[in-house]
C-alpha cells in the first residue's frame, strides 16, 4: 500500500469512529466525548477512561490505546486487522468502548 492509499483509509477509520460516537450519543444515555487532533481521535468516557486512536503514518498503521492495553492495526485491502492476529479494529473498539462505557456499543466502518 502507498501512503496515499494508508492515508485514505486511515482517514476514513477515524471519521467512522467520530461518526459512531456521534450516533452512540444521539441513541443512547452512554456519553462519549471525542476529541480529535490531527491524527489521533480520543474517546473519553463518563467514568474519566480513555480510548486513544492514533495513526503511525510511517508504519502504515493505526494504534489503539485502551484500558486493557494496546493494539496495532494494517489494513489488507478490506478491514483493518490487528498485526498479532487478533482480529478486527471495530470488533476490538466496540469491546473495548463497552467494558469502559458500561453498556453495549457498537462501532463499524459505516458510522
Amino acid at each position: 500500500m502507498n501512503d496515499t492509499d494508508y492515508l485514505n483509509h486511515a482517514e476514513a477509520l477515524l471519521r467512522a469512529v467520530e461518526r459512531c460516537c456521534d450516533r452512540i450519543n444521539d441513541e443512547s444515555e452512554v456519553d462519549i466525548d471525542n476529541q480529535r487532533v490531527g491524527g489521533m481521535v480520543t474517546l473519553v468516557f463518563r467514568n474519566g477512561s480513555q480510548i486513544v486512536i492514533n495513526l503511525q503514518n510511517p508504519l502504515h498503521e493505526v494504534w489503539m490505546a485502551a484500558r486493557s492495553g494496546g493494539t496495532h492495526y494494517r489494513f489488507d485491502g478490506q478491514q483493518w486487522l490487528d498485526t498479532k492476529g487478533a482480529g478486527e479494529f471495530y470488533e476490538h473498539l466496540s469491546q473495548e468502548a463497552s467494558a469502559q462505557a458500561g453498556a453495549a456499543l457498537r462501532f463499524s466502518s459505516g458510522g
